[in-house]
């Protein structure tokens, strides 16, 4: 680690310590050469793949734009918000695993709607209906049927 006082690149750490949260360490450290004292800290860094959209583009993966949806979907349902988050968690968890570079955007609707099918039927209807862009009723009343 550099020290940003001297720019010496020899330190020693002197305590470490797991900040209240979990999410990262606290370190302090002493330059070998001034002698100066700072702190560093260690957290994990996950790197998420490029979302593929059906035009062919590629952009940055957003968790807000899945927890948007998922929120629009269940509107005025009794879903407590930790369950959503879970839900959530569960989705970047199976993203991650894949292990992939790019992935596409009709890959996370279908973990959207797995997820929600666990969470809230009315829920699930809702965001289907959206996702898939029914033409007809008999698509809509075939859903309905499904998840009975």
């Amino acid at each position: 680690m550099k020290c940003p006082f001297c720019g010496q690149f020899e330190t020693q750490v002197i305590d470490s310590r797991v900040s209240d949260d979990k999410d990262s360490i606290r370190r302090r450290r002493r330059c070998l050469l001034c002698d100066k004292r700072f702190t560093t800290y260690e957290k994990v860094e996950l790197l998420f793949p490029f979302v593929i959209k059906k035009n062919g583009s590629r952009c940055d993966y957003d968790v807000n734009k899945i927890r948007r949806s998922m929120l629009v979907a269940l509107r005025k349902r009794s879903v407590k918000h930790s369950d959503l988050e879970k839900s959530i968690f569960n989705i970047e968890k199976t993203i991650l695993s894949t292990g992939l570079r790019d992935i596409a955007t009709d890959y996370i609707g279908e973990l959207v709607m797995r997820e929600l099918k666990t969470l809230d039927k009315v829920a699930y209807v809702r965001f289907v209906s959206v996702y898939k862009s029914f033409k007809n009723i008999d698509e809509f009343i075939y859903l309905i049927k499904e998840v009975g």
